[in-house]
């Protein structure tokens, strides 16, 4: 099965020593990412910018290509008048975290109304506003439902502004975006779509799987498959793919991340098919509200106004063992077999 090579519209490549590996994998299966920006410093400005794409540039393998769509990081103190040169750099969006809700993000917004000149500026320069959509002091179940009005009000306030609600993990979370202009989208993962908390610590913990924003209930699971599969080009894939080594997952305070970048393809494929949805456009039916191709390959990129990669991922039917380790980090689905194996042929320039 061939299709075209996708893209991930949310990932995190961190930085040395695991960078180069991290790279490599994901560029083994994607053709295009969005790049996240809580590195350590931020990307804040585009001379940051500039060297971050540098360094992952260079850690690509001989042949390889990977082209990377960059963010900076949104912070009340951002000057607006900066916003220019980081895009002149390259940025696509900035991405907006909330004060300690995740990895590296202490240094985050407290109150949206903070950054308004900057939003202001985004919308002007067209740039696209990501948002880490949780409130960090609710109830860890509740955080993704309590932000839903800070959305609501950035999407009244701003009426030209794109905006995307990463990594959507409940079904109040759905339902508000089925409701907002179609500026609104979102970005599911692969292991959202999967997992539920009880796989997390419903009967030994199992670090691994421990992510923000945590996996929910088994009824938004199910909600997050409605939207993927019901086809509307609002819901599209960003991995959220946030590898920590082990000794940082397996530890009395361990790190939120899930590393799905060299599975994602091979699990998604798995999914689709066992739910009866085409993998590729070719094969879609008028009964068929969506592939796996238009999910991973097509509805993102339209959403950021983006020419369709040229190159093809095959999705090779040959079982193959998930690895226990990608050196020092533990994949999603280690030790499984899976069904589908992916590899990228040829593609766009980086």
């Amino acid at each position: 099965m061939r299709i075209t090579a996708p893209d991930d519209f949310h990932v995190h490549l961190r930085q040395a020593p695991l960078l180069q590996g991290i790279v490599r994998d994901t560029a083994h299966v994607f053709e295009r990412v969005l790049v996240m920006p809580n590195t350590d410093p931020p990307i804040v400005s585009a001379e940051l910018l500039e060297n971050y794409r540098a360094e992952i540039d260079a850690a690509l393998a001989s042949g390889q290509r990977l082209s990377t769509l960059m963010t900076f990081k949104l912070l009340s103190s951002l000057d607006p008048e900066t916003l220019p040169a980081l895009k002149e750099a390259g940025a696509v969006g900035g991405k907006l975290y909330p004060a300690g809700v995740t990895t590296n993000s202490e240094d985050g917004v407290r109150d949206v109304r903070s950054i308004s000149p900057q939003l202001e500026m985004m919308q002007e320069l067209g740039l696209v506003l990501e948002v880490h959509g949780e409130s960090p002091n609710g109830f860890v179940l509740d955080r993704e439902a309590e932000f839903l009005p800070d959305l609501e009000w950035i999407v009244t306030t701003f009426p030209s502004l794109r905006v995307v609600l990463e990594h959507v993990t409940s079904a109040a979370a759905v339902h508000a975006l089925e409701r907002m202009p179609e500026r609104v989208g979102a970005t599911i993962t692969v292991h959202h779509l999967l997992i539920t908390l009880d796989d997390v610590i419903g009967g030994k913990i199992r670090p691994h799987l421990f992510c923000k924003p945590v996996a929910k209930r088994e009824a938004d699971r199910e909600e997050l498959l409605a939207a993927v599969f019901g086809g509307s080009g609002r819901f599209f894939f960003g991995s959220d793919s946030a590898p920590h080594p082990v000794s940082e997952k397996e530890a009395s305070c361990g790190c939120a991340g899930v590393y799905t970048a060299p599975v994602a393809m091979s699990v998604l494929a798995e999914l689709f098919e066992d739910h009866g949805v085409p993998l590729s456009e070719d094969d879609r039916k008028e009964t068929d509200a969506t592939s796996l191709e238009r999910f991973t390959s097509r509805d993102g990129a339209a959403f950021y106004g983006l020419e369709r990669n040229t190159g093809i991922l095959d999705l090779a039917e040959e079982e193959w063992v998930v690895p226990a380790s990608y050196g020092t980090v533990v994949p999603f689905r280690a030790g499984k077999i899976l069904r589908y194996k992916a590899k990228k042929e040829g593609g766009n320039e980086p």
